[in-house]
């Protein structure tokens, strides 16, 4: 028998070496944020907060971490993605629905009417997303969302959008949960819309997802026990209505929060309201190249007076083009 024991440590050598770039990046929190005051501020935070004997130790139970989730997780331009899928629902949907061909603003929808559409304000869209997601069943809607899921691309990368994701917020995710933070989604979105995805996207359970919900009733139908989805709206979870839903759903007030519009403003003050240290984060929209520029002038994502308060207050403003080496997974190149 030939003795190979002599080739046993160049081997392990030979892996050590090759997979030495895996285990830094490994070991290395956020490898897709730049070296830089938010990374650092994050890092800083969550060794502080978890650190045992830390005078800024703070139990498991209590590392709450909610996030909003368009515009901060995934991409929301040219419009809201979920406004997108209620659009192509009316098409889908308008065979059963011959009325609708003379009927403002699913008219506009139809036609590809796009100034009508805008003219019809607020009052439109409601009418488009109650006759899109309501008086079906929960199990019916969220087959729906992932039917068209499954097929739809984004107009501008062309990306299914559970792709329109940011890398860097998914690292940020992990990170926190390595370190026995629970995560949320708090949202303006509709609950069950973000749902259908959420834990496959983000690892971001049901019961953690928290979002603008319509009023809904038992039945037994046929047979079979269902939950019917109303046309009447139970609660909008934006603004305000955030940190009341996060009061009444999670009953823990949260140490770690992260939007990047007015929208989210409330959510990110009754979090820096609590005791001991907390983290208010925006992500700032700078980067025209990779993704897009905007803030206070947006009719999507509007922000304006949170980056106001966020600069009075210290908060962390994380500006995309300067601190994020890649947006999406799908980026081949980075900073």
């Amino acid at each position: 028998m030939n003795d190979t024991s002599w080739a046993r440590p160049s081997l392990r050598w030979f892996w050590l070496i090759l997979l030495w770039p895996l285990l830094l990046q490994a070991a290395e929190p956020l490898p897709s944020w730049q070296e830089g005051s938010s990374k650092k501020a994050i890092v800083e935070f969550v060794q502080a907060v978890t650190t045992d004997g830390s005078k800024d130790f703070v139990a498991p139970a209590d590392r709450i971490a909610v996030f909003d989730n368009d515009g901060t997780l995934w991409s929301e331009q040219p419009m809201y993605f979920q406004l997108l899928f209620a659009l192509e629902e009316v098409k889908r949907l308008a065979p059963q629905h011959p009325e609708w061909k003379d009927r403002q603003p699913f008219k506009a929808v139809l036609e590809n009417d796009q100034k009508t559409l805008s003219d019809s304000g607020m009052e439109g869209l409601m009418n488009i997303v109650g006759a899109t997601h309501t008086q079906i069943s929960t199990e019916a809607f969220l087959a729906n969302v992932r039917a068209w899921l499954a097929k739809a691309v984004h107009p501008k990368t062309h990306k299914p959008y559970t792709e329109m994701i940011y890398q860097p917020m998914l690292e940020l995710l992990d990170y926190l949960r390595s370190n026995d933070f629970r995560t949320y989604i708090v949202s303006g979105g509709e609950v069950e819309f973000m749902r259908a995805w959420a834990e496959e996207v983000y690892g971001v359970p049901p019961e953690q997802v928290i979002g603008t919900t319509f009023d809904a009733e038992y039945q037994y139908n046929d047979g079979k026990p269902v939950i019917m989805r109303m046309p009447k709206l139970a609660h909008n979870d934006d603004g305000p209505g955030k940190p009341v839903s996060i009061a009444a759903i999670i009953g823990r007030r949260p140490i770690f929060a992260f939007g990047n519009s007015d929208g989210d403003q409330q959510m990110l003050q009754w979090t820096a309201a609590g005791e001991g240290k907390r983290f208010m984060g925006l992500v700032h929209h700078t980067d025209a190249q990779r993704e897009w520029a905007y803030d206070r002038t947006s009719k999507i994502g509007k922000l304006d007076k949170a980056l106001d308060e966020a600069k009075a207050q210290n908060w962390t403003v994380v500006d995309m083009a300067k601190e994020w080496r890649r947006i999406y997974p799908f980026d081949t190149t980075v900073k």
